[in-house]
């Protein structure tokens, strides 16, 4: 009883056995605890009870207290499986030490069974790649919350891998459903609700049979709605009611459909904010994010861009037969360094061009010193095109100033589109557009 007194003390949870008996009564393969038992015991000894404890699970901990001098029994308790041995008489600090050791390999332990089970339902399910802070913090909340099945929204922006979180919490959830991807943004309004809610023969001018909807296919597993930000208002109602009652109605039914799936929901926008303008109902915000996760954009995870980099260019080696490239340290601190505005897609679209060396090695986008006057070839350039559209139609006038513009941006940031889109306060997206239309080549991403 002095053992349990000195962990209790310790601020460890203790749950004391007079016997070996009454300890394996207690015990299971998922047991999430430490064994701390002495090598005499009535009835069976400990040694005993580590025989039968290991045949249970192998990897759950005992820690065997003996007497002093009595090194062969040590010895057994090791060789038998034991975790650690403590000699008598010991410090308290001894024994707390080799518990507190002992429950954090459990815990691993039990995590790690998790995700190989997860992993067994589920072989496909892609991994979050990566050791920096916030995914090691988002690695831990998908495993904490995957098991749980409550709805979670998942906000983060375009490329940051909403939908490989949302599958990671699929398989985590140990559901044998279907994981069922919906994009709101791409489904026509004139067939979104018969897509998500399934319909009876006759619903409508050309149901010819009945179609089970997207929802009722993931009845035992996950629904993935990607863009709901996009969903129309009217169907919000109706997904809010699904969600409150978990029971749907196809259209044009009589009864309804017992509904047990769970929901990820992702935005790339504030569906807070959207409330506010009426584009989005605050209720339906508040039933799908009974859980928020928010991604890290890939410029606030640096450190991970070499290991994304190089598992993207092995897939693209492997996928196009190609050799694997190659870069200096360099032109990786170039990489690590730029904004990656598309996030980690951007990054897995460029490692698919360095693979089939359609990607010049250069040093991605670092910020530069603006200059305010354009380089002598530049102005020249301009003045051609100046020159040019004197006698030309108002449209073909217009474009050649914006083009003009654009060039004289583009050469004040040293080709870095980003700062240049910055300083023309225009979106980024829309300069990569214009520098397309006009064939402006940068040299730069």
């Amino acid at each position: 009883m002095a053992t349990a007194q000195t962990l209790e003390l310790g601020g460890f949870a203790v749950q004391a056995c007079a016997s070996a008996e009454e300890a394996l009564s207690l015990l299971r393969a998922d047991y999430a605890g430490v064994i701390v038992t002495d090598v005499r015991l009535p009835g069976r000894s400990g040694l005993e009870l580590l025989a039968q404890v290991v045949a249970l699970d192998a990897e759950l901990p005992v820690i065997v207290v003996t007497g002093h001098g009595d090194v062969s029994m040590a010895v057994m308790a090791m060789r038998g499986g034991a975790y650690d041995f403590i000699e008598k008489p010991f410090a308290s600090e001894r024994l707390m030490d080799a518990v507190g050791r002992a429950q954090e390999r459990r815990r691993l332990v039990l995590e790690n069974r998790q995700l190989r089970a997860a992993r067994a339902l589920h072989p496909d399910t892609p991994d979050l790649i990566g050791r920096s802070e916030a995914i090691e913090r988002l690695k831990l909340l998908i495993r904490n919350i995957g098991p749980a099945g409550v709805d979670v929204l998942i906000n983060g922006q375009t490329g940051t891998g909403k939908e490989v979180a949302a599958r990671l919490l699929h398989a985590a959830s140990g559901r044998r459903g279907n994981f069922v991807a919906i994009n709101c943004g791409a489904l026509p309004e004139s067939v979104f609700e018969s897509e998500i809610f399934g319909h009876e023969p006759g619903a409508f001018t050309g149901a010819q049979k009945r179609r089970i909807g997207k929802l009722e296919y993931a009845n035992g597993g996950t629904v993935f709605l990607d863009e709901i930000e996009t969903m129309p208002i009217a169907l919000q109602v109706k997904l809010l009611r699904v969600l409150q009652e978990r029971r749907l109605e196809r259209l044009g039914a009589n009864e309804g459909v017992e509904l047990d799936c769970r929901i990820v929901a992702a935005s790339k926008a504030d569906l807070l904010q959207l409330s506010a303008q009426g584009l989005f109902r605050e209720d339906l915000y508040y039933r799908i994010g009974v859980v928020n996760i928010d991604l890290p954009r890939l410029r606030e995870r640096r450190e991970d861009i070499p290991l994304l980099l190089a598992h993207f260019v092995q897939e693209a080696a492997l996928r196009y037969q190609r050799p694997l490239p190659t870069w200096t340290t360099q032109e990786m601190e170039g990489w690590q360094a730029a904004d990656w505005p598309g996030n980690v897609r951007e990054l897995r679209n460029f490692a698919e061009r360095l693979t089939l060396g359609l990607a010049p090695m250069l040093l991605a986008p670092t910020p530069r010193v603006v200059t305010a006057e354009p380089s002598a070839q530049s102005a020249a350039t301009l003045s051609e095109n100046d020159a040019a559209c004197n006698d030309a139609a108002l449209p073909m006038q217009v474009d050649a100033f914006e083009r003009k513009l654009i060039l004289r941006a583009i050469d004040a940031a040293e080709g870095n589109v980003a700062l240049a889109a910055d300083n023309l306060m225009i979106p980024r997206k829309t300069l990569y557009d214009k520098l397309k239309k006009y064939q402006i080549g940068t040299g730069r991403k």
